[in-house]
């Protein structure tokens, strides 16, 4: 994870300076923009430190080396729930959010009932039924 981690740690010093000259060019005006793009320099920094601390736990990967042959990186890759439809409904809870910000207050409540439903459902997808362990 060396060249992910050097990828996001390198967007540090480049979207703070950036944010300042943004400042300077709208003559400290315009909030929103200085402040997101310093956003965006702390949530490089965060993730490269993610990445980092997770490449020196976990190790070389593959990837990381020179010398790897493409067979190295075969293999299971993770646990992914082929047959689920939790993720779908809380996608559209997350839209229907988003959609009672905008429209009505009203949505939003719906949405956040049928989230946490969904929430709970993903979360004890494999507690029952037919694919529990």
């Amino acid at each position: 994870m060396k060249v992910e981690t050097r990828l996001f740690f390198w967007g540090v010093p480049f979207f703070v300076p950036v944010s300042l000259i943004y400042g300077f060019l709208t003559n400290w005006s315009e909030w929103v923009g200085i402040l997101g793009i310093l956003l965006v320099g702390g949530l490089a920094g965060m993730i490269g430190f993610y990445l980092g601390f997770t490449g020196r736990r976990v190790g070389l990967r593959p990837e990381d080396r020179r010398d790897a042959e493409i067979h190295e990186g075969s293999g299971e890759q993770g646990h992914f729930s082929p047959w689920s439809w939790w993720p779908l409904v809380l996608g559209l809870s997350a839209a229907g959010g988003f959609l009672g910000l905008a429209a009505g207050w009203w949505i939003l409540y719906v949405s956040a009932g049928l989230a946490a439903i969904a929430l709970v459902g993903w979360v004890y997808e494999y507690s029952r039924g037919d694919h529990a362990h």
